[in-house]
């Protein structure tokens, strides 16, 4: 069951590390805005770097330049368009541009993996049909 054993890794390492995350940060008692702005950068970077430099070039590998950046292009304008609606509800309410930031990256984060589960569905599935992961490995020819 090569495919259970890869699920389960890949399940218990993403949620480990979100996990992990969030453990350390609740460690920190009293969170400066200084500290806050400084880890929201290092992940904001780190996300550009891996999308710049693995995502892309892949992307470029498989389809053509304008579906990449159409594809690039909607992804900016759906967040430009969340970050618009979230400063419009929560104006009124708070002024913490933090506490905005953590919504409109939520958000985000929650329509990111929509496409990213019908992605990795149809992989699966098509790695099936193609029989690159084995069926049964009781079965030797």
């Amino acid at each position: 069951m090569n495919i259970l054993k890869n699920t389960l890794l890949g399940l218990f390492f993403g949620t480990f590390g979100t996990t992990l995350g969030g453990i350390i940060g609740l460690k920190f008692d009293k969170t400066s805005n200084k500290t806050l702005s400084s880890i929201l950068s290092f992940a904001s970077g780190l996300m550009m770097s891996i999308v710049c430099f693995d995502l892309i070039p892949e992307a470029l590998e498989i389809a053509d330049f304008a579906t990449v950046v159409t594809g690039v292009g909607i992804g900016i304008i759906v967040m430009i368009v969340c970050d618009i609606i979230v400063q419009n509800k929560l104006s009124y309410r708070s002024n913490n541009s933090l506490l905005k930031t953590g919504i409109a990256c939520g958000i985000g984060l929650a329509l990111h993996n929509f496409p990213e589960g019908l992605a990795i569905g149809c992989g699966f599935e098509a790695s099936m049909k193609l029989r690159i992961f084995p069926c049964n490995n009781n079965s030797h020819s």
